[in-house]
């Protein structure tokens, strides 16, 4: 797990609406808690489709992949004026230490989780910096989203988030998602 990537033939899909039923805009706002002022990565952005969401109420907002051509896409789509892309892994952000009030990732966590990349985001979050994990549950019925073989439990992700010194202030299963709050305990 951690190395698949969505197929970028496929884009246009990530613009699908139906999404939102699995993780709405409003919910996504109200976990991540965005304002003026704050710097915010969208890790694993995509196409754009939830960086849009929350690119009006931030200062910036980095919308990382490794995929170019879903820079491509989402320039050709517009981006918003708070958006900059960055075509990186998780586990290599091309950003400062501290840079980051927060970090969010939907549907995408399972392309990217490993030790390096929670250790990196360790790093780039500043301390008391809030992530927002929205993903597809390997104990989902799959309904949607990939195969369970490539999802991860609400309690792997739990216990990953906790062992790179994050704090989980928030973990709930659902039926076919799991929603995980944690915030950087570095400093501390």
């Amino acid at each position: 797990m951690g190395f698949h990537t969505y197929d970028p033939d496929r884009a246009a899909a990530l613009e699908d609406e139906s999404r939102y039923r699995w993780c709405s805009r409003e919910e996504l706002l109200s976990l991540l808690e965005p304002h003026d002022g704050l710097t915010v990565a969208d890790l694993g952005s995509g196409t754009g489709f939830y960086a849009d969401d929350v690119a009006p109420f931030v200062n910036t907002l980095y919308a990382v992949d490794v995929q170019a051509e879903m820079h491509e896409f989402y320039r050709e789509k517009g981006l918003p004026a708070t958006v900059e892309p960055i075509h990186a892994p998780v586990d290599d952000l091309p950003l400062a230490e501290d840079s980051l009030d927060a970090a969010f990732s939907v549907d995408t966590y399972h392309e990217f989780a490993s030790e390096e990349s929670l250790t990196e985001l360790g790093r780039v979050l500043r301390p008391g910096g809030r992530l927002v994990t929205v993903d597809w549950s390997a104990t989902g019925e799959r309904a949607a989203g990939p195969p369970l073989s490539e999802r991860f439990s609400l309690g792997e992700a739990v216990t990953a988030l906790r062992e790179a010194g994050l704090v989980v202030t928030q973990a709930t299963e659902r039926l076919e998602t799991y929603v995980c709050v944690a915030r950087n305990s570095r400093g501390e």
